[in-house]
């Protein structure tokens, strides 16, 4: 016998007994009838007997039914439900782009085992070939001086963030129309670091200057400056790009125009004896006439590209970045300190500050309009049961930024350490954030030269003061 046929024979014999037992019981307490040999000879006395045995019949297919009901399920709480959605969510993004690792890693062993014998610049060209990208990816000696800078371990942990960005950068390019390919420029500008900042004074993870953010929408004041709100600023960038690739119908251009902006590639292109008006070459035509940084950045970008791609292929792996994969977002509508969230439910004050950037001094300025909150997506259900309690600690937390004056104060007294002792699974990239600087600044503050060599203890400057 199968033992999916035991196991319903066991099933029903079970459903059988507790039938037979449960109206045995029924019989037990229920008025017995007097059984008498005579025979029924009145039509009143056959209906009362039939009636009677209908209401046993019913009484035992309801003990049978209550036998075989299933179980009510367990019913889970809103903040168990996001916890298993957060988690899904994570998981499937991770693994979403290990699949894609991992397909260029078995496309470089193909092309390693063809070209077996040949350069590695023969196989860069392969490698580049086989990514089939709309953005045409050359490949020179700028392009693999590029190639080696970010296939170095150093990069790891920078590239690590593309696991949180890439999918919103991803989302906002497929929705504006523009190559998903375009997303590792923001490593060139920013190393995927939203609080990024320039010495010309360009910030964000896609480095807007003041004035070009105002122009293209971003708010930028004392408490809140959109460059280095991710998502916004993503929506800017795919703007600026589409505009630039209607004008000069040449990805390579575009991004070229990015960095230098449309007044000098026009130049460039005047210089290399085209017309900007009817331009059909690219990059690579104009490159001696265009600005030295800009004969980097296009290069930068192409390395950039063939090392998420094919990082696996030279040994490199990506940690999971110090932050939520999976968030969610709420609209707020009055004023909030990040601490009222964070002392109320269950997650840090540096995690809150690290998914939302953009609050200079980690309040929401919601007054007359509404601002989002990013939290991780197990809390949202938790942020909104606790609200009130959460709201009502505005007291407590915003009473010192009433005044403009305090608020000034605040600004220029930010961050309130001098110095920061270096704990165990400390990156000099999460210290950085948290104290909104950049890890250039700490390196140069602390004389570091490789900044993958913290030591725990050590104590860190982490204001130019």
């Amino acid at each position: 016998m199968k033992l999916s046929s035991l196991k319903s024979l066991i099933v029903g014999l079970l459903i059988l007994l507790t039938a037979t037992t449960a109206y045995a019981d029924y019989e037990a307490q229920r008025p017995k009838r007097r059984r008498s040999q005579k025979q029924y000879t009145s039509p009143e006395e056959i209906k009362a007997e039939r009636d009677s045995i209908a209401r046993d019949t019913l009484v035992i297919t309801e003990i049978v039914s209550a036998s075989t009901t299933a179980p009510e399920p367990r019913r889970n709480t809103p903040e168990q439900i996001d916890s298993v959605i957060a988690m899904w969510r994570a998981t499937a993004s991770v693994e979403a782009y290990e699949r894609y690792f991992n397909d260029f890693l078995a496309v470089s062993e193909r092309i390693d085992t063809t070209l077996l014998n040949d350069s590695i610049d023969s196989i860069y060209v392969a490698r580049l070939e086989a990514l089939m990208s709309p953005v045409p990816l050359e490949y020179n000696h700028e392009v693999r001086t590029a190639i080696e800078r970010f296939i170095a371990p150093a990069y790891a942990t920078k590239m690590s963030y593309a696991y949180y960005y890439f999918p919103m950068i991803e989302e906002e390019f497929i929705i504006a129309g523009i190559p998903i390919e375009l997303r590792t420029l923001a490593v060139v500008e920013s190393g995927l670091n939203p609080l990024a900042e320039s010495r010309s004074g360009a910030k964000g993870i896609w480095q807007f200057m003041p004035s070009t953010g105002k122009e293209y929408g971003l708010e930028i004041n004392s408490l809140v400056d959109q460059r280095c709100n991710p998502r916004l600023a993503t929506r800017a960038a795919c703007r600026y790009l589409k505009s630039m690739y209607q004008l000069y119908g040449d990805w390579t251009l575009a991004i070229a125009s990015y960095n230098c902006g449309p007044g000098n590639v026009n130049k460039a292109i005047t210089r290399s004896g085209g017309n900007k008006y009817d331009y059909d070459g690219s990059f690579w035509d104009v490159y001696e006439h265009l600005p030295r940084e800009t004969r980097n950045y296009v290069p930068l970008y192409m390395g950039a590209t063939y090392a998420f791609a094919y990082h696996k292929a030279h040994g490199v792996d990506y940690p999971t970045p110090p932050m939520p994969l999976a968030t969610d977002t709420i609209m707020i509508n009055r004023p909030l300190h990040l601490e009222q969230v964070s002392s109320t439910i269950d997650v840090s004050l540096e995690v809150l500050q690290m998914l939302n950037p953009e609050y200079r001094l980690s309040i929401i300025p919601a007054t007359t309009k509404s601002y989002p909150l990013t939290l991780p997506a197990e809390r949202v259900s938790e942020f909104i049961t606790h609200q009130d309690s959460i709201y009502a600690k505005d007291t407590t937390y915003l009473k010192e930024y009433v005044i403009h004056a305090n608020i000034e104060k605040k600004r220029n007294e930010a961050p309130p350490a001098t110095y920061y002792t270096v704990k165990k699974g400390d990156t000099l990239g999460g210290i950085a954030r948290k104290y909104g600087r950049t890890v250039k600044q700490l390196m140069t503050w602390n004389n570091i030269k490789n900044a993958n060599t913290l030591r725990i203890g050590q104590r860190l400057r982490v204001s130019p003061n």
